[in-house]
């Protein structure tokens, strides 16, 4: 018998095996995708999907709030304030490290680390306050801007606290208001006040953080903990090296609370960094002080330039009336609005 009947006598008989489904395509293969060989594409898809959300919503640019997510008020009836477990949980933090009540301080049974957050929280009710009205004097002020895109539309990192309170102004007023979050190990939610369509979750910090300077025209810091230093430290620095292709403004709320933390006079003392560095931001205390600020820049960077290059567009226009820029938008004259890195 030929080799060729051999085989065509295999194929046919008893041992054949069961007909095969069809293979999953790669970019629908869920084992590949959430694997070690499929991280690129969920980085690349991080940097993609929120970008043409952006794009689709008309987001031209953003001014960032962060802050304290480790605490959440309560309605003003009750005038208490709730520690959280952890940065945005949704769940509290164990009694022992709660603010102490009335009852607690007048019978005795408070603890020093339970008194000394009791008037913290009193001072972080009013932050919250502080920076729900920013967030809606800037968004009310931005919605004024004549603009086919949405301009300095306020951004936080999603969750509870001073986050809450930048995305509770802006809806207030009736402005578009983002939320950057985090996938964490415990259990945490996005905040009611986020627009739907701009509500997000990442799964890498960095591409949090990506999109956190990637859209901004200015940065708040209100008081915080690691993660709020984190952040704001890492734009002070793309400014200071210049590797932001921008400029932004930085506004950094309750100097009070700043100057207890940290002092930054020392390192210049030191030679740490130049006294110019210091320039790199400013510190406000009210709401009112830190909107002028915030408006006083956004005007002096962006509005004003722009301004100007559309006056220079049309000078470009010929006699007879042949536009030499003819194609081109204020935004390609500028560069592209969305911030980048220098390279």
């Amino acid at each position: 018998m030929s080799q060729g009947a051999d085989c065509g006598d295999k194929s046919s008989g008893p041992g054949t095996p069961a007909a095969l489904d069809k293979a999953a395509l790669a970019y629908e293969n869920p084992e590949f995708l959430n694997g070690a060989d499929g991280r690129l594409i969920r980085i690349v898809a991080e940097y993609l999907e929120p970008l043409a959300r952006f794009r689709r919503e008309n987001i031209q640019d953003t001014v960032v709030f962060f802050g304290s997510a480790r605490f959440r008020g309560r309605e003003e009836a009750d005038h208490e304030m709730e520690l959280l477990d952890n940065t945005g949980s949704s769940q509290p933090a164990p009694e022992h490290e709660q603010p102490a009540s009335v009852p607690q301080i007048v019978e005795g049974t408070a603890t020093d680390l339970q008194r000394k957050r009791a008037v913290a929280a009193v001072e972080m009710a009013r932050y919250y306050e502080d920076a729900r009205r920013l967030s809606g004097l800037l968004t009310k002020w931005a919605k004024g801007i004549p603009s086919k895109r949405h301009r300095f539309v306020v951004t936080s990192g999603g969750g509870p606290g001073i986050m809450e309170a930048a995305n509770r102004g802006a809806w207030e007023v009736g402005g578009k208001t983002i939320g950057l979050n985090i996938r964490l190990p415990f259990e945490q939610f996005p905040n009611p006040y986020i627009t739907p369509s701009l509500n997000f979750e990442f799964h890498y910090f960095f591409m949090r953080k990506l999109w956190f300077a990637y859209l901004s025209k200015a940065l708040v810091v209100f008081p915080g903990g690691f993660g709020t230093l984190d952040e704001m430290f890492e734009i002070l620095t793309l400014a200071q090296t210049q590797k932001l292709a921008k400029k932004i403004t930085v506004v950094i709320y309750g100097s009070e609370y700043w100057k207890r933390v940290f002092n930054l006079d020392a390192l210049v003392d030191t030679g740490a960094i130049s006294p110019k560095d210091i320039e790199l931001f400013q510190y406000a205390d009210t709401p009112e002080q830190a909107f002028e600020m915030l408006r006083h820049g956004l005007t002096q960077n962006y509005l004003l330039a722009e301004a100007a290059a559309g006056k220079f567009a049309e000078m470009k226009k010929t006699a007879d009336g042949e536009d030499l820029m003819a194609g081109w938008t204020v935004e390609d004259f500028l560069g592209p609005e969305m911030a980048k890195t220098s390279k």
